[in-house]
Formats: structure tokens, C-alpha cells, sequence
């Protein structure tokens, strides 16, 4: 690894003008890449900021996913049909969509500390919102203001944490703050939709506009005073999506994971009519998915720092195994209660590859295309929701959704093929583990 002569903190964007054209491969597996640079804070714990980081990750999981929960409950409050009330969800992506790029820009020049702070206060005004929103339009209208700064905060948290982390750990300090998302599949999502149900799912919200609070808090008190890196005019961030590398990331990040929401988005019905689960052995499911995000997390972490295409060529290919097995071995409960596992761990899995790999083709806009791979993420998560429900409407039975996201796997391990061809790599993945 080089030395940096320069006692400046130094970030990518720093070291390459803007408008270079898209490394290539070698330079985006190197290990003197974005993953190596030194901290900016060398002397100082960076745990801390990364478990303000985790705080907001985990109120932004609960906020996204539990709703899913409780659409039952809000369709009911709302004397709305159970699909109108889907709609709230479809919000909240559209707001991750619109947001991580216009919120990303709109920050640019604050330090971090003031820009995650102001983006989890709009977090915690918009849910406090939906907590008290009288009707669908007004619940749809504050889902949408939640979902804003969703992708801005993961993209500037990304960033932060690789500030901060020492050389060689920045992918496993994303996958800290990520850390706080997959915990709120596994404890907050559970137990939010338990009040939900016995409660209020107003009563949900107002829990969590408190996290958002006590994560807002965090982040004042334990992140660092950096200050803010604008990397040239927003002109020039911009012009990062003029590099197709880019967009071939961002078009497989969206197939890859509509695989994975092709299913997630009925696993319910998919463990009660598929499988012959009852209903009360589906929140059991849905904590072990989340827990299988919660290795997940971690395993995408530590294969990101090895290789971040590689790593996407492996979890899209195992991917793809695991919903085929379970097209076949549905009807088999304890089976298909492993598979959900297995392709929740996969799935989950690619997230850091993913982000690490935009942000190192993204040399000059790093916040910006961390921001964009969540818009990706969300745009996976409407379309894998809307392609699964085809088969299902079809009348071939919700085990259906399995082969639904077979194909979608597939399809982003081929995009995955043409990334790697792109920037240098044979398009046949399993060339370059042949040396």
C-alpha cells in the first residue's frame, strides 16, 4: 500500500479529477483503492460514530419493513382494501428513489455530523407524521417523506464510516452501520408489528419517531467535527451517470434484488399456504430472515474487502440455487423454513459488494453513488414485489414466486457477467477463478 505524503486527510475523490472515465477492473479490486485509504481520524475510536450510524441504520430498517407487518391493521384503521394499502409501502420506495440523489446534492457541503443529523430529524418528523396522518392520503403522502433521506444517510454514513475505519476495514465498518438494519429485521420489525397488532400501528410510528430521536442524538454527541468534502460542482457529481460502468451496477443491483423481494414480499402467505405453517409460526420466519440478514451483513462485509465483484458473482449464483430448491421443496416446511434463511443470508450478502463496488466506479461523487445503490435496492424491491405477484394472480400458486426469483437471480448474475467484461473481466464468471 502507498503512503500518502500529504498530512491532509485525503479521500478517493481527492486523489482523481471527477471526470476520469471508469476504472478499470484491476484498479476497482486493488487493494490500493477506495478500501485502503488511511483514516482521517487515525487516533481516534471510530466504534462510536459507527454505532451512532447502526442507531439511525436501525430505525430506517424498522420504518421500511414493518409496515409490511402491519398492512392489515392500517388497512383496517383506514377503511381501506389490504392491495390500497400496499401502496403506502410502494411510497416509501419512491421516496428512497426521489431522495438519494436529490438529499445526497442537497448535503453536499455540510459536515457529516450536521448533514446525518438533519436527515434523521426529517426521519423522525415524517413518522411521527404517519402516527397521526387522519387518512390513506395523508399516511401515503408522510411514507413518502420518510422514505427522502433513507438512501442520503446510507450514502454519507458509507462515507463517513471509510473516513473513518483503518485501512483494509472499510467495507466491514459499512457492514457495522448496516448492522443496525439487519437487527431491526430480527428484534425491532417483530416486536413493532406485535404493538401494531395489540396496540396501535400508530403506536408503532410514535416508537419509531423515538428512535429517530435518540439516533439523531448519537449522532450530535459521538460523530467526529469533519468537515464537509465537496468534490466539485454538483455539475460535476453528476456526471458520474454519464459512465456506463455505473449504470450496468446500478441495472444489476435492481434485478439481483427483485429476485430476493420477488419472494420476501409473500414469504407470509408463501409459509402459510405453501408450506402449511400456521400463522403464528410466520413472525418465527420472519426473525429467522433476519437473522439470516444479520450474517448476511456480515459476510458481505468481509467478502467485499476480499472482492466486491466476485462476491456478487457468488451470492447471485447461490441466490439462484436456493429459490430453484425452494420452487421444488416448498410443500417441505422445516426445508422451506431453511431456504427463506439461506436466501435472506445471500441476499443480504450483496449489499456491501455492491456499494463498495459503486462507490469505487463512482471516483469523485462517492456519497452519490452509495446514495444511488440504495435507490437501486428500492426500485428492486417494487419490481420484485410487482413480478412476483403476476404468478401468484395467474393461479399457479404462491410456491410460484420461488421460480420468479430464480429468474431474476440469474438475470443479475448475467448483468454481473457484463460488468465484469466491462470493466476487464471475462463475461464467463468463473474464469477468474481459474488462476
Amino acid at each position: 500500500m502507498q503512503t500518502l505524503p500529504s498530512p491532509t486527510p485525503v479521500l478517493p475523490g481527492d486523489l482523481v479529477a471527477p471526470d476520469l472515465v471508469t476504472p478499470d477492473l484491476a484498479s476497482l479490486e486493488s487493494t490500493d483503492t477506495v478500501g485502503t485509504l488511511p483514516s482521517e481520524l487515525p487516533n481516534t475510536p471510530y466504534r462510536w460514530p459507527l454505532f451512532a450510524l447502526s442507531i439511525g441504520a436501525f430505525g430506517l430498517g424498522l420504518t421500511e419493513f414493518v409496515m409490511l407487518g402491519l398492512l392489515p391493521q392500517v388497512a383496517a384503521s383506514l377503511k381501506i382494501s389490504i392491495p390500497r394499502a400496499g401502496d403506502v409501502v410502494a411510497a416509501y420506495a419512491l421516496g428512497v428513489v426521489i431522495g438519494a440523489p436529490l438529499l445526497t446534492l442537497l448535503t453536499r457541503t455540510l459536515a457529516p455530523k450536521v448533514a446525518l443529523a438533519g436527515l434523521m430529524g426529517l426521519f423522525t418528523l415524517s413518522n411521527l407524521l404517519t402516527a397521526v396522518s387522519p387518512g390513506f392520503d395523508t399516511v401515503f403522502a408522510s411514507r413518502l417523506l420518510s422514505g427522502l433521506p433513507h438512501g442520503a444517510f446510507f450514502g454519507l454514513g458509507a462515507v463517513l464510516a471509510i473516513r473513518l475505519a483503518p485501512p483494509g476495514k472499510q467495507a466491514q465498518a459499512m457492514a457495522t452501520m448496516f448492522a443496525g438494519l439487519t437487527i431491526a429485521n430480527v428484534i425491532g420489525v417483530p416486536l413493532g408489528t406485535l404493538v401494531g397488532q395489540h396496540l396501535s400501528w400508530r403506536v408503532t410510528f410514535l416508537l419509531v419517531a423515538v428512535v429517530g430521536v435518540l439516533a439523531t442524538l448519537a449522532l450530535l454527541r459521538w460523530v467526529p467535527r469533519l468537515p464537509a468534502r465537496p468534490q466539485g460542482s454538483v455539475k460535476d457529481e453528476l456526471a458520474v451517470f454519464t459512465r456506463p460502468a455505473i449504470w450496468l451496477l446500478l441495472i444489476t443491483a435492481v434485478v439481483g434484488v427483485s429476485g430476493l423481494f420477488a419472494v420476501f414480499s409473500y414469504v407470509a402467505p408463501l409459509m402459510t399456504e405453501a408450506a402449511h405453517l400456521s400463522s403464528e409460526a410466520v413472525p418465527l420466519v420472519l426473525i429467522l430472515a433476519g437473522a439470516g440478514f444479520t450474517v448476511g451483513n456480515v459476510l458481505g462485509g468481509r467478502l467485499a474487502d476480499w472482492s466486491p465483484l466476485k462476491s456478487i458473482y457468488l451470492m447471485l449464483g447461490a441466490m439462484t440455487i436456493v429459490f430453484v430448491l425452494l420452487a421444488l421443496s416448498a410443500h417441505v416446511a422445516p426445508l422451506a423454513v431453511l431456504l427463506v434463511f439461506l436466501f435472506s443470508v445471500f441476499a443480504f450478502a450483496l449489499v456491501n459488494p455492491v456499494q463498495l463496488l459503486l462507490m469505487r466506479t463512482a471516483v469523485g461523487a462517492e456519497s452519490l453513488g452509495a446514495a444511488s445503490s440504495q435507490s437501486a435496492f428500492n426500485m428492486g424491491n417494487a419490481v420484485g414485489a410487482y413480478l412476483g405477484a403476476l404468478p401468484i394472480a395467474a393461479g399457479l400458486g404462491y410456491a410460484s414466486v420461488a421460480w420468479v426469483g430464480a429468474a431474476l437471480s440469474l438475470a443479475g448474475l448475467l448483468m454481473a457477467g457484463v460488468v465484469g467484461q466491462y470493466l476487464g473481466l471475462s463475461s464467463n464468471p468463473l474464469a477468474r477463478f481459474r488462476h
